[in-house]
């Protein structure tokens, strides 16, 4: 294990371990509230798997340290996959040429090169046709989701799943968007004087 891992690893756990200690322990006895299904057929605390009605702070602190961490494996992930998606093969020649319309190339990046800045490599987009299948894909999948959540709110249905639908709506269009990036954008490097 590279040692910058193991040491943010290290002060992960030293933070969390006298959360989690304090929340194994549990709580005092306390009364529980209980709803009242008389008033209404609305249900919003049934979900896909049963969970306990009640929590105390340190078992909410120990839910988010978990969510964040879990947001933050689910960055790098993200990250780690355009890269490996995007980034060229080693052994591939890069240029600073780009393909013109009329068949020649084009040399100059007029947004880009400047007298202090120019264009070191540039690799042309994939276009492969897994970037299409994996953005149509997301594309339905953010429909559904946004489609089910106004179904929830529109209907009033018995068990509300608003967050979840969220959730996988935006978690849909972040995917959509690192797909984009990883077979549709071109792996551009730039130099820059940084004395200028």
């Amino acid at each position: 294990m590279d040692r910058r891992t193991l040491v943010i690893v290290l002060v992960v756990l030293a933070v969390l371990a006298p959360t989690w200690y304090v929340a194994a322990h549990g709580e005092p006895p306390s009364e529980e509230i209980r709803i009242d299904h008389s008033v209404n057929e609305i249900r919003p605390l049934e979900g896909f798997v049963d969970t306990p009605n009640k929590l105390s702070p340190s078992q909410v602190g120990v839910i988010v340290w978990v969510a964040l961490l879990a947001l933050v494996a689910l960055l790098a992930f993200f990250h780690r996959f355009m890269n490996d998606a995007a980034r060229p093969d080693a052994t591939e020649p890069a240029t600073t040429d780009v393909a013109a319309a009329d068949g020649g190339t084009e040399t100059t990046f007029p947004w880009l090169a400047t007298r202090d800045r120019w264009v070191v490599e540039y690799h042309a987009p994939s276009d492969a046709i897994e970037g299409l299948v994996a953005m149509g894909g997301l594309t339905v999948l953010a429909i559904t989701f946004a489609a089910l959540f106004t179904a929830e709110y529109l209907t009033l249905a018995r068990t509300q799943f608003f967050g979840i639908y969220v959730f996988g709506m935006f978690m849909s269009l972040t995917g959509l968007t690192v797909s984009y990036y990883a077979w549709f954008m071109p792996h551009v490097e730039v130099a820059e004087r940084r004395d200028h």
